[in-house]
């Protein structure tokens, strides 16, 4: 039996180049929380339905620990790092200035890395960011009508690693993930907890007590429902979570003459199957990738191919929020290339020789590139353009159809 393939650059070129070469590149990890196997762990809460999980055909409960977007959210700033932060443009921009008596200067600049936006090169700040607007506008549009990719990836190429959509631009172009990144949580028992406040309304005197409530009372009549627990005065058991007006009808906190388990506070989630993660590397997607020639062509998919396997294969930290803290549950990073048929091929690119050859195709493969990354990599929020953005938005929301 042969071990995995060994990473090198011809290999890497084949993945980038060879239309008939594999569909995708595969790893899987396996994870389990800090404190042990079926410790407790949280997973992300959304409005109305709380946890993500889905019951399958067979009664096994999936629940979802950190989605697609999240992770590329966590990945994308990688490049920040000394490490990485020559591969590509660092653009940041500045949100406000203040001043500030702390500050020597005293002047406090808030700014914000458009490696740090959730929705990349077409967020929102960008939109209201006016010189640097202008840029990922021509970028966009130059992708749109040319399918030239060659201008976006010298202004903001993990947009197109990460995936994008110019929702907000004229030219609402819509660029798919080359890496996506997910895990779950198989075999699930959700949990449920409670809590008690005590306050310090016991130790008042009646009198105090007394002057508190008519404050109420008075705040009630000017049509403000203030309740004493919510403030703080009051003792508050907290048995049931909030859900929204709709949601409150269907789900009622007593069920059957039970506390209905879909409103009780979420307590996390014990998983007695597996927690997996899994990275996708999208090669069809990249191949489809065009520059302005056939040589800009074959830069672009071999500069963000190196760009996506260092994001893949980079050690995540996996403290995702309060009360899921995770780790690698071994060192065996399982990583397959997948042919369009037949069986995948077991790769090694985890290993410290395998990043360390990656590394240096990144730094080989960003050359092309960096004549054109922009000279000015620092921009301003504008105020003005973003209330022009909220404008534009309800002028559309309002139009006829």
């Amino acid at each position: 039996m042969t071990g995995p393939n060994t990473l090198t650059n011809d290999l890497i070129d084949s993945w980038a180049d060879d239309s008939r070469g594999p569909v995708a590149l595969h790893l899987r990890q396996r994870l389990i929380p800090v404190e042990g196997e079926q410790g407790v762990i949280f997973p992300p809460t959304y409005a109305d339905i709380g946890y993500n999980i889905d019951t399958l055909s067979d009664g096994t409960r999936v629940a979802m620990i950190d989605s697609v977007g999240s992770q590329a959210n966590r990945l994308e700033p990688l490049f920040k790092k000394d490490k990485y932060s020559k591969l590509v443009p660092q653009i940041e921009i500045e949100l406000y200035s203040k001043k500030s008596e702390k500050q020597e200067d005293g002047e406090y600049t808030k700014k914000v890395s458009l490696l740090d936006l959730a929705h990349r090169s077409a967020d929102a700040v960008v939109h209201s960011s006016p010189e640097l607007a202008v840029h990922i506008a021509e970028a966009f549009a130059a992708l749109s009508q040319r399918g030239d990719a060659g201008p976006l990836c010298r202004i903001a190429p993990t947009s197109l690693v990460f995936g994008v959509w110019d929702s907000r631009g004229n030219s609402a172009e819509k660029r798919p993930r080359l890496v996506r990144s997910i895990i779950r949580a198989w075999d699930v028992e959700p949990l449920h907890t409670a809590a008690q406040f005590n306050s310090v309304w016991k130790s008042l005197e009646d009198e105090q007590k007394g002057a508190l409530k008519d404050k109420v009372e008075e705040l009630k009549k000017k049509k403000q429902n203030v309740k004493l627990s919510e403030k703080g005065f009051a003792d508050a058991p907290a048995i049931f979570r909030k859900v929204g007006t709709t949601a409150r009808k269907h789900m009622h906190e007593y069920r059957d003459g039970s506390p209905n388990p879909e409103r009780r506070v979420l307590g996390g989630v014990v998983s007695r199957g597996e927690i997996i993660r899994e990275v996708t590397v999208n090669l069809v997607a990249l191949r489809a990738l065009q520059g302005a020639d056939a040589q800009e062509t074959k830069n672009i998919r071999r500069y963000l191919l190196a760009l996506s396997l260092l994001a893949a294969s980079a050690e995540l930290d996996l403290y995702l929020r309060e009360g899921c803290h995770l780790r690698f549950a071994d060192d065996r990073d399982i990583w397959n290339s997948v042919p369009r048929r037949g069986e995948p091929t077991p790769l090694e690119i985890s290993s410290d020789a395998a990043q360390a050859i990656l590394l240096d195709y990144a730094k080989t493969a960003v050359e092309p590139f960096k004549n054109g990354w922009p000279e000015q990599l620092s921009y301003k929020f504008d105020l003005k353009e973003a209330k022009n953005l909220l404008a534009k938005k309800e002028e559309a929301e309002n139009a006829p159809e």
